[in-house]
This record gives structure tokens, sequence and C-alpha cells, in this order.
């Protein structure tokens, strides 16, 4: 039985807990912050509760996994699961929408034929099939095996089979997510659609690969879930499953360095005398056979200089950390109306000026803003009420300065004119709101500038991969959004699955099979 220290109680990091205590080692978690759940998060007040995270979940099939994996309770039995319909509603430029259905490839085109125009629904549809092929041929490197040594392969070739296009003679084939959009859709509605999902990670569609096709078909594909009571009530079920597997928690303990022994790490050290487990003898040292911790990024800070990877191996980048988000919790007057939609995304008007901000660090002037109104009774006072968060692409804290006089309020104000456009009298029924920034990212997660990773993507020479969570320290494991396989709620419990995998079966583990 090893002793194993967990560097944080994040999605990913509870996730390698509680998959290796059952696996039989002595587990404990530390983790500064006074709970659990990373981003996971929510605000309550005056009765009203909201996800200040995650709004929604993709691919339920990991954490089903995990709780088949630790115990005898499925995840159903620990939270209920609702598969939101439509998946989302969408509010063009030009003053269109549409509501997508859920998990209907046949539906969307329908759908998308009698709201855009005959035509729109095939060409998304053959998108559709194109981006799967991308899913089939990325699906085991990037989601369910470690980072492959010969990474190389996936930073240089692009998976998404995109269509032969002519211009001059010459036959060309979209390289990025924008001229898939262009070239391929031709309708600035669908380009939208196809947009948004990456966005709602921060990355650029000029220059992000087209294998970022798999993002629309994922939602497509296996549907977007709901968890009752809220996305916090599934952090708080993954964390029941830790204890009742006997993993040891210990909040408000900061982790200050990992000690090492014969260059292999041996424990960590704690701020202050947090603890004195595993016989650590007193004082600040905690022992450990293996260390796991949160991205590279932060532990690069706690070897003390030490590199933790090789120089042939993907290195921590900065791509992802420039961009945030902020999130407007909504306590409204009046009762939910009747057949709203769960998700409706209102589209910039002008998605050339939002992508040059955030290219330049600045907030769009019109940005395109996720509005998240989930018909649950458990977030609000009583159904004379509402609660809705809205949530929109940013610059990090370390390009914008979040906590400069008025800047979060004036752009909360932008958002909520921009939800306007789909629900025509908010500002009316708003009783209080609560802007939370890119600072709060950061101080409940300690991602640098409280950025927000996305997934890991193939090609582009490698920019959106991201870095193995076995190190050259032996005994020293990363797991989490900035760790492979990247970020986003199912990637987190993908990235346990993986680092247990790697510590219980060694070097040679492959993933699940």
């Amino acid at each position: 039985m090893a002793r194993i220290v967990v560097i944080g109680a994040g999605m990913g990091a509870m996730a390698a807990a509680a998959r290796l205590a059952v696996a039989g080692h002595r587990v404990a978690v530390y983790e500064r912050t006074e709970t659990y759940g990373g981003a996971v998060r929510r605000l309550e007040r005056d009765g009203f509760g909201f996800d200040t995270g995650p709004g929604l979940l993709p691919l339920p099939a990991v954490y089903r996994d995990l709780f088949i994996k630790t115990g005898k309770e499925p995840l159903e039995a620990c939270v209920e699961l609702v598969q939101v319909d439509p998946s989302a509603r969408h509010v063009f430029a030009d003053g269109t929408e549409v509501s997508l259905p859920n998990a209907s490839r046949a539906g969307v085109v329908t759908a998308l034929d009698e709201a855009l125009g005959a035509g729109t629904g095939d060409r998304w549809g053959d998108f559709l099939v194109r981006a799967r092929e991308a899913w089939d041929r990325t699906r085991r490197p990037l989601l369910e095996e470690p980072l492959w040594p010969n990474w190389q392969v996936l930073a240089e070739r692009e998976p998404y089979p995109s269509v032969p296009h002519k211009r001059f003679l010459r036959t060309r084939r979209a390289g990025t997510l924008a001229e898939v959009g262009a070239w391929e859709l031709r309708d600035p509605r669908l380009v939208a659609l196809l947009e948004s999902h990456a966005l709602a990670y921060g990355l650029d569609p000029a220059v992000t690969p087209a294998s970022a096709a798999v993002l629309p078909y994922l939602e497509h594909a296996f549907g977007t879930w709901y968890v009752r009571g809220g996305i916090r009530e599934l952090a708080r079920a993954v964390y029941e499953r830790c204890v009742a597997r006997k993993v040891e928690f210990h909040f408000g303990a900061e982790v200050t360095g990992v000690v090492e022994k014969d260059g292999r790490a041996v424990g960590v050290e704690l701020a202050g005398d947090a603890s004195q487990a595993f016989g650590s003898g007193g004082g600040t040292v905690v022992e450990a056979d293996t260390v796991v911790g949160g991205g590279p990024w932060r532990l690069s800070d706690l070897v003390h200089g030490r590199e933790l990877y090789r120089a042939e191996e993907v290195e921590p980048s900065a791509e992802g950390m420039s961009r945030g988000r902020v999130v407007v919790c909504l306590a409204l007057r009046g009762a939910r109306e009747v057949g709203a939609a769960h998700r409706t995304v209102v589209h910039s008007p002008d998605r050339q000026a939002e992508s040059d901000a955030l290219e330049v660090g600045e907030p769009p002037a019109q940005p395109t803003v996720r509005i998240d109104r989930p018909d649950d009774p458990a977030l609000r006072p009583d159904d004379a009420h509402e609660s809705l968060v809205l949530t929109a692409t940013v610059p990090s804290q370390a390009l914008y300065d979040w906590t400069a006089a008025g800047a979060a309020d004036a752009f909360a104000d932008r958002m909520v004119a921009v939800a306007e456009r789909a629900m025509p009298g908010l500002r009316e029924r708003i009783l209080w709101r609560e802007v939370r920034t890119p600072v709060d990212t950061l101080r409940e997660t300690g991602a640098e500038g409280g950025g927000v990773p996305a997934p890991a993507l193939a090609a582009a020479h490698g920019t959106l991969l991201h870095p193995s969570n076995s190190t050259r320290i032996p005994g020293l494991f990363t797991v989490g959004g900035w760790s492979h396989p990247g970020g986003g709620l199912a990637h987190a419990g993908m990235s346990g699955a993986l680092v247990a995998g790697l510590i219980v079966e060694g070097p040679e583990f492959r993933g699940s099979q």
C-alpha cells in the first residue's frame, strides 16, 4: 500500500484520488481553499443558487465509469441526471434563432432548415459527418491514453477530413476552424454556431485547428446533461465517493513545495503546521511514495525551478492562459416562463470585433453571451423567482486588470444588454446580481491569471496539446485541466483515470480498453 499525496481537490484530482484509494493506496488530499471542486463552485444567497463554473455536463459516461470503478452505487444513485432539450437555443446577429434538439443529428438538420433556410441543415449535417471522422481518429490518443512519446504525430497531422476547395487553380483544404466555416458552411449563422464552441474555451477560430470540429460534434453526438440541484452536486458526489473510499481531505492546507530525495518526489511541504499526516513526525513535511499535483504551471513553482519535462516533450504553453470568463449571477423576480430553453447562446453582432478585442486583451464591446436558466426549484427561493447565469469569454487577469474600479460592473452591464436580445425586459426583473471575474477563478483554482484551459486538440503544431500526466521526476504526476487531456469537466475525469492508471499499472499503462 503506497502513501499518495494529492495536491488540490479539483475534479480531476478527486477522480484520481478515488480510483487510487480503491486500488488499495492510502490517499490524502491537501487543498489550499476551504472546499472541494476547483472551478465547480456554487454561489448561494437569499434562497438563490448559481453554478459559477460549468453549467452542463458533456460525456456523462466519464463519471459513470468513475462511479462504477469506485463503488457499488452508480452515478445515477448519487445524483439526478437530466438530458436537456433543446441542447441550446441560438440567437444570431440578424435576429434569427434556432433551438437545436439534444443528441439528434436528424432533428438538428430539420431545425436548421426550418429556421435558417433550406440547405443549411444539410451543410451542417455534412460537417458533422466529417467532424465524426476527426473524433474517431483522435478519441483514444487525445482522451483515453497517456500522451504518446511521439506526440509530434498528433501535432503535425490534421485529423479533420476537410473538403478540398479550388481557388486560382490551386486546391486547398481547411486547416483552421475559421476556414471550415467560411469554405464549408458558407452561412454567417452556421459559422457563428461553429465558432461559439471554440470561443467558450477562449480559442480564436482564426488559428484554432480544424480538429476543433470535435467540440460541436460531442454536443450533438452525446448530448448535454444537467445535474439536478446544479453541477456542484456532481462535485459533492465525487467528494463523498472519495470519503467513502477512505480518502483523507485537509482543507486550508497550502502546499508550498514538493520534497525530493535522490531525484524522486517523496513528499510535500505545507505552509505552517497544517498536517502531521503519514507519520511525518511533526513540522510541515508530509511524506509520500507518490505525489499528484494540479497543473504543470503550479507544480513548476513547487519543484523549485527544476524542469518537469524533457526538451522533446510537450511543454506547458501559455495558450489559453490569456482567456478567462466573466460570470454574472442574476436573482430575478418573476417566474421562469414555461418552455424556456435551459441554455441560450446570444451571438455577438460583430464576431470579428469580438475576436480582435480578445486578441489585444480587451473585453469585447458586444460579447457572445451564454445564458443558463435551469428549471430547478433547488436554485430559487420559490416559483415566483428565477436564478440565471450569464457567461462570456474575456481576457484573463494576466492581460486585463479586472480589479480596476468599475471594470467588472461595466462589462456585466454589456452582458445584460446582450442577453436582453433573447430575454426582453431582463433588466427590469433583476433583484440583485453578483459579478465574478478571472480574479475569482484565480483565487479558487490557482490557474495563472484565472485562465480557463481548453481540451487537447490535434494539429496546430502541438500548441493545443497538454503536457503528459507523468513528469521527468519519478513519483510526481500532474492531473487536471492544464495537463493531458486538457480542460473541460469530462476531460478532468479522464485526466484522473489516466493518472491513476499510470500509478497503479506503471509506465506501460495504455488506457482503458
